[in-house]
């Protein structure tokens, strides 16, 4: 094993790192508005949107997630009359990085969703009676009791899909985007050294999703004083 290798490769990976954030960060930001309103639309009652909403996620949750990026870098262009006709084939159906932002926020969107929802759920209703028993409104009600325990609830498990996220930005480079893993690939075929080359990947990969990790804690631990009262 060849370690200046190994740290030569990290060096110029930290570039591709720069990009998987750039790629994950607006995917996120989209996918968790996108999601509150598929949430919203499946505890509705209103049977249209809750049906809409359930076959959302259902395609989307089962169907893989290269298979949705191919659906949406090769085959939207097929369709190229419509965008043309809408004005919106200039630019976000062209490109590979746009393509793949669309494909990872509408992913993302399907489990957040379900995520949400089931923090919205795991509310105690005897809270919920509480606060109205004290006079608060059904919107005052939902932003300073059910929203703060819904968040408290959700986010581990958003915790765990961000991560999951990271490591999925790896299929971008199948659409040539370089981050992390398509430089390595690039590298991987100057050096022929796959175990140093993928090696130092992996340990990149580790430690964002370490830093994802200890940012989701952080949070948690400042969500939930009263546990650190108890724990003191």
């Amino acid at each position: 094993m060849d370690l200046d290798l190994i740290l030569d490769t990290f060096g110029k990976l930290l570039g591709g790192a720069v990009v998987t954030i750039e790629l994950i960060a607006p995917a996120l930001a989209v996918g968790v508005v996108l999601a509150m309103v598929l949430a919203v639309m499946r505890m509705s009652g209103n049977g249209v949107l809750s049906r809409i909403s359930r076959a959302y996620v259902f395609v989307f949750r089962g169907t893989p997630l290269l298979v949705q990026i191919f659906l949406i870098y090769f085959g939207l262009g097929q369709f190229r009359p419509l965008w043309e006709a809408l004005g919106v084939w200039d630019w976000p159906l062209r490109e590979a990085f746009p393509c793949a932002v669309i494909a990872f926020a509408m992913n993302t969107a399907a489990y957040t969703s379900e995520i949400i929802r089931g923090g919205l759920q795991a509310v105690p209703f005897g809270q919920i009676e509480a606060a109205r028993a004290c006079g608060m409104s059904r919107s005052l009600v939902f932003r300073r009791i059910t929203v703060p325990i819904a968040i408290r609830q959700a986010l581990p498990a958003y915790g765990n899909e961000i991560i999951l996220m990271v490591k999925a930005s790896s299929l971008a480079s199948i659409i040539t985007i370089m981050e992390i893993t398509g430089i390595a690939k690039q590298i991987n075929s100057r050096t022929f050294a796959p175990f140093e080359v993928f090696t130092a990947a992996g340990i990149l990969y580790l430690i964002m999703n370490f830093a994802v990790a200890q940012g989701v804690r952080a949070v948690e631990w400042r969500l939930t004083p009263h546990l650190r009262r108890r724990q003191h």
